[in-house]
């Protein structure tokens, strides 16, 4: 991740003027052709989704070392009563839960539906075990303990790697410009153009997991936020806790699958109902966006996990809270390369985004906390979003998967250590 300043900083403006943002805004002059499209397919209106794109893309802003802490508190959502006769042999894996196999439709479903959930295509899938939360800030405390890792965040950035996401010929930024740091939303002080997702996102020199939303936040001292979603970790922190853990990340086949929960063709992972002021069923942006979010559903940033009632396979805040990584290279085209009816498919091999096309990125989906029907209407299980796997920021974290043979071999090995 990069602060740059100087000539740094202008250079890198002109060069990356459309990046990052939190969730849909208006184009903006020299970004690239933006679409959405109903559910025909046909394109509907100029808006584009661009989740917090890649750590050099962010441009120069004031450093914001404060920010809100999470909120703590909130009993978890009364779970149903799930049907496990059906579920492998115990022992199960601990806070897991089990996806059955079967088949679905994947893809766009209702009018918000991009580009790029296109062609819907029918998808296979072989059962597999998943985390029921997103993984949180005690259990990522417990993974650092046990193994001293170091995130991303708090590494200081190396030109090396940050050059291989701009155009050639970017010129080095000055020494001592590049600090260690993640992204942080940053409500403005009133309404807003939706042009410049540089109004409301900053890179914070000093935000990091421990940090989240910059210096002055603290969820590594205290356990009060224990039971929120880890955030500010990058795709590659992720691999690390799963290797860890003896987990992996999810596909996307395998996340937007377990987050219709057995629905299907719906909009949402409830139904065809649109959430509203009177229908609270994530942790959404409530109000208008960057400026004012009225709560109705109860949180400013993320809420504890299990806030909100679980889906048909017992999984919590699939959507909302915050973004969820996949283990998918992205590119747009994606859906168009996949076979009918293909077993488990794993994405592509390459990555590829035309709005950033140096940029190499990987598949985030769920929706966070800023998604908002004027803004981001990615809280829908067919929204697909991209980041760079090197990237952290304040509402994406992650959430665990393993096959029933990876749970047995993992389970074997742990017993005989």
């Amino acid at each position: 991740m990069l602060y740059p300043k100087n000539i740094w900083r202008h250079t890198a403006e002109v060069l990356l003027l459309a990046v990052m943002a939190g969730g849909c805004h208006q184009t903006a002059t020299n970004t690239a052709s933006t679409f959405s499209i109903d559910t025909s397919g046909k394109a509907s209106r100029s808006l584009t989704c661009i989740n917090p794109a890649s750590r050099s893309a962010l441009m120069a802003q004031k450093s914001n070392n404060g920010g809100s802490q999470p909120v703590a508190g909130q009993s978890p959502a009364q779970a149903g009563v799930l049907d496990t006769a059906h579920w492998p042999a115990k022992p199960w894996p601990p806070h897991m839960v089990w996806i059955p196999a079967g088949h679905f439709i994947m893809g766009g479903v209702g009018s918000e539906a991009r580009k790029d959930e296109y062609p819907v295509h029918p998808v296979k899938i072989t059962g597999f075990w998943m985390d029921k939360t997103e993984l949180t800030i005690g259990a990522f405390k417990r993974f650092v303990r046990a193994t001293g890792f170091i995130t991303e965040a708090e590494k200081t950035p190396q030109w090396s790697q940050l050059k291989q996401q701009l155009p050639p010929g970017t010129p080095e930024p000055e020494p001592g410009t590049l600090l260690a740091g993640g992204l942080v939303f940053t409500k403005t002080d009133g309404a807003v153009p939706l042009d410049n997702i540089a109004r409301w996102w900053q890179y914070v020199p000093g935000a990091n997991w421990r940090h989240p939303n910059g210096p002055a936040s603290d969820v590594w001292s205290t356990s009060q936020f224990d039971n929120h979603p880890v955030t500010q970790v990058c795709w590659y922190d992720a691999v690390a806790y799963c290797k860890w853990a003896h987990k992996r990340l999810p596909s996307e086949a395998e996340w937007e699958y377990a987050c219709r929960g057995g629905l299907s063709a719906k909009e949402f992972a409830w139904g065809d109902d649109a959430p509203s002021a009177t229908n609270i069923k994530a942790n959404l942006w409530e109000g208008d966006f960057p400026y004012k979010n009225l709560l109705h559903d109860g949180y400013e940033l993320s809420a504890p996990v299990m806030s909100y009632s679980p889906n048909g396979y017992g999984l919590y805040d699939m959507i909302g809270n915050v973004w969820e990584w996949c283990s998918d290279w992205y590119r747009p085209d994606t859906y168009s390369q996949v076979l009918p009816n293909a077993t488990d498919p794993a994405g592509p091999s390459k990555a590829y985004d035309p709005d950033e096309p140096y940029a190499q990125k990987k598949v985030i989906r769920g929706g966070s906390f800023l998604c908002n029907i004027h803004y981001c209407a990615s809280y829908r299980p067919s929204a697909r979003m991209k980041t760079d796997p090197y990237s952290g920021e304040n509402h994406t974290g992650f959430r665990p998967v393993m096959s029933e043979e990876e749970w047995r071999k993992s389970n074997h090995l742990l017993a005989s250590k």
